[in-house]
């Protein structure tokens, strides 16, 4: 599959190494001189220029792309860039920070295949996201870290707090959340934990009774 990749920060890059790994084809489009260079000294097909211009994309062959990423700290980069992409019929990840309010979120939401917050999961969420997979099946974890999910119980101490509040060691993330029967997806900002709810955890093995601990409760 053939990838483009809107900007060569911490996600971008590693999302577009994870890819580039597993075989597929990735083309980035970064603004950043000194970014460019270490993307081609790393192998990479670049393309130097700003993501949400469509000639710039066009230089980077969207029309041929499977999927595109807005992955640059910019939203509004973001943004646009997916829907160029989407007028090419590609599928569209766009990054977005989780501070925004849920009203930024829903209006964005609606015109993108997939929004991801690289906070909670960062490349590994925008890889599965750009493959059109599920959030529960990420292959591309080291042997030090686990996938989990808990149910959380009437008593826990989490019940009624926000996601992206709860408190966990440094070495984990709540990275899905589902209610029900309902798949799992990576929550709205301010989505509240409610008991009988499903979270799904990353951790280091190390830390993953203190995670379980925290959100069951002792």
């Amino acid at each position: 599959m053939r990838f483009v990749i809107v900007g060569y920060g911490r996600v971008g890059a590693r999302t577009a190494r994870i890819l580039s790994e597993e075989g597929h084809e990735v083309v980035i489009v970064e603004r950043n001189h000194d970014k460019v260079e270490r993307a081609r000294d790393l192998g990479f097909e670049v393309v130097e220029g700003d993501g949400s211009n469509e000639a710039v994309l066009t230089k980077a062959d969207v029309e041929a792309a499977d999927a595109i990423g807005g992955l640059t700290g910019d939203l509004n980069v973001n943004f646009a860039a997916c829907m160029i992409g989407k007028e090419y019929g590609c599928r569209t990840v766009l990054r977005i920070d989780e501070d925004y309010r849920k009203e930024i979120y829903e209006r964005y939401a609606e015109d993108v295949d997939e929004i991801i917050y690289p906070e909670r999961l960062g490349a590994a969420g925008a890889k599965t996201a750009l493959l059109g997979g599920n959030f529960n099946a990420i292959g591309d974890l080291t042997e030090r870290l686990q996938l989990s999910t808990v149910t959380v119980p009437e008593e826990s101490p989490v019940v009624g707090a926000r996601v992206s509040e709860i408190e966990l060691p440094s070495t984990a993330r709540i990275y899905a959340h589902g209610k029900g029967r309902e798949p799992m997806t990576i929550p709205l900002p301010g989505t509240t934990v409610s008991a009988g709810d499903h979270l799904a955890l990353i951790a280091e093995r190390d830390a993953l009774d203190e995670v379980k601990a925290a959100l069951l409760g002792a």
